[in-house]
């Protein structure tokens, strides 16, 4: 289901969130926004995440600095940049001007990955209550977005979160245990979840990196 919206802020935006929708436009260079609440919405089960033994020694070396919110507009930057299989982007001047107000108020997030000071790969997402709503993922090296995603789900399940959003089902975040669920099944998880007080950086303080033995440690010895 898609309107079309002319302008919204950002408490309409979060408004929107706690009401199952969010927005999208059809390329960078659109200035229109519209509403999208899909028949079957995708979520990655956080008692259900699946890490393969190869990615978890991955995330155990320590290969990438981890990082939380220390630069919203990189990740963006690299969230709308084209790469293999997806040469456009639906993240136009409104989404960036939106997302960053929320970024500022602290209801956007952002894990980053990091090789020698530079950025190689995140994420961001929306946070509300015990939901996260994840928006977009980047990467310029290997494994770097998949590290970013343990990162991310370590971090949720520390701090008690209950529901983590993927929008859509993809082959990609298939892997890692993601399924899709009516409409009317999301509504009700998602009711439940914004109930829940939740807390993003229970991990660590607010903008620091987590080491990989510690986020493996997060998800339960069976996954580290």
């Amino acid at each position: 289901m898609a309107g079309l919206v002319q302008k919204i802020t950002a408490d309409l935006l979060l408004d929107a969130y706690a009401s199952g929708i969010f927005p999208m436009a059809e390329s960078a260079d659109d200035p229109v926004l519209f509403w999208v609440e899909p028949e079957m919405r995708g979520i990655l089960p956080l008692d259900g995440f699946h890490l393969g033994r190869r990615l978890a020694r991955t995330v155990r070396s320590d290969r990438f600095e981890v990082v939380c919110d220390r630069d919203f507009d990189a990740v963006v930057d690299g969230c709308a940049a084209p790469a293999p299989g997806r040469e456009g982007t639906w993240i136009n001047a409104e989404i960036r001007r939106l997302y960053g107000e929320l970024f500022a108020r602290g209801h956007v997030h952002t894990v980053e990955c990091r090789r020698d000071g530079r950025l190689v790969g995140g994420l961001y997402g929306v946070r509300l209550g015990g939901a996260f709503f994840g928006e977009s993922m980047f990467s310029r090296e290997t494994d770097a977005s998949k590290v970013a995603l343990v990162h991310l789900v370590a971090r949720l399940v520390a701090g008690g979160f209950t529901l983590l959003d993927t929008q859509f089902l993809t082959s990609h975040l298939g892997r890692f245990g993601a399924f899709e669920i009516p409409r009317r099944t999301y509504r009700a998880r998602l009711r439940a979840a914004l109930a829940v007080g939740a807390d993003f950086h229970r991990l660590s303080p607010a903008g620091s990196g987590v080491d990989g033995a510690t986020a493996l440690a997060a998800l339960g010895p069976a996954r580290a």
